[in-house]
């Protein structure tokens, strides 16, 4: 069933994200201390030529009526992000996508069936039936079929104008694949989403070789996710429960209202919405040491170039290298205090 987006906005790239085991990891070793000949002392200019250059891409965060959000779980063998619940996104791909908001659509399409695209012209209604866009995702993510070939063969346009930026983020140095992704916001009509939503839609994604990339999709509340988080059912990374923590604040009830999509438009417009986010561990100091927690620094933070006494950043509880609590530290108004002079404001697209 095609979901058709209501607003007219204009147009506009969870990490998404390395892999659990790899961020653990690099964030760990980076707090760990060094012999001085360890292999990390070498050259400056060995360092930075081996340090990989983020990839672009783009991840969707997709509000429906209820106030729920789409999130989507990865086959624990999945080669990127195993085993993680994360909004639909991916890499940038030149040959299919003309800018990062047709990424975000195209890999929403392929990962959960949900097609952002309004029929062109004066033609109204969706004339594919429910197999026929699920055959078309499968072709899409298979590169047997490019989205937008297929989009102009069944006379639809990608509603880019109703996507909304909401921060970028930046794979810290360490890992061997880094991204900078740009996540956006996406209300859906008051239309319920009726068999998407109770899981009788294909959820699961053929690959070439077989295996599964995604293994279910669903809508739920970003309150209800992250209890599930706090109770240990399903794990975020911390662009997602930035995210979800934020949108939590705004999206009060079971019921979406224009107030609550003018807050969230008001932050996309805003120093928010331009927000690059390059996180930084930082070594632990105090009660954070003993209760073992790690901490990331972001943009704005007293120890990042904000101003004094001004947190910004999130302590992360490990338990055998996965995430097991994360904590957001953020002491400022995000519609009026963002230093916003700290942040980059481009993108790599």
């Amino acid at each position: 069933m095609l979901m058709r987006p209501t607003l007219t906005l204009p147009p506009l790239t969870q990490f998404t994200l390395l892999r659990l085991s790899l961020y653990s990891r690099t964030m760990i070793s980076t707090l760990r201390p060094r012999r001085r000949d360890s292999p990390a002392m070498s050259t400056s200019s060995t360092l930075a030529s081996s340090v990989p250059v983020p990839r672009p891409s783009a991840s969707l965060v997709v509000i429906n009526s209820r106030n729920e959000i789409l999130l989507v779980h990865r086959n624990p063998k999945a080669r990127s992000f195993g085993g993680m619940t994360v909004f639909p996104g991916g890499n940038y791909d030149q040959k299919q996508d003309s800018s990062l908001a047709i990424t975000a659509i195209r890999e929403t399409f392929e990962e959960s069936g949900l097609l952002l695209a309004s029929s062109d012209g004066a033609s109204s209604g969706l004339s594919l039936a429910d197999a026929e866009l699920d055959d078309a995702r499968h072709s899409i993510h298979q590169q047997k079929l490019f989205f937008q070939d297929f989009l102009k063969s069944n006379s639809l346009n990608a509603d880019t104008d109703a996507l909304l930026p909401f921060t970028q983020w930046i794979t810290p140095v360490g890992p061997p694949r880094r991204f900078h992704t740009q996540f956006f916001v996406a209300f859906l009509p008051a239309s319920p989403s009726a068999g998407f939503v109770s899981g009788a839609k294909q959820e699961r994604i053929p690959k070439p070789d077989g295996g599964q990339e995604v293994i279910s999709a669903r809508f739920v509340h970003p309150n209800e996710a992250l209890c599930e988080f706090r109770e240990g059912k399903i794990t975020f990374m911390p662009p997602q429960f930035y995210i979800l923590t934020t949108l939590c604040d705004i999206l009060k009830g079971s019921r979406n209202t224009d107030e609550q999509r003018a807050q969230v438009e008001k932050l996309s417009r805003g120093a928010f919405g331009r927000m690059v986010i390059n996180p930084r561990p930082r070594k632990p100091e105090g009660d954070d040491l003993i209760k073992g927690y790690s901490i990331l620094t972001y943009e704005g933070d007293e120890t990042r170039g904000g101003s004094k006494g001004r947190l910004h950043r999130a302590k992360l509880r490990m338990v055998n290298g996965a995430i097991k609590e994360i904590i957001l530290q953020r002491n400022f108004d995000i519609f009026r205090d963002i230093e916003s002079q700290l942040f980059q404001t481009t993108s790599k697209l």
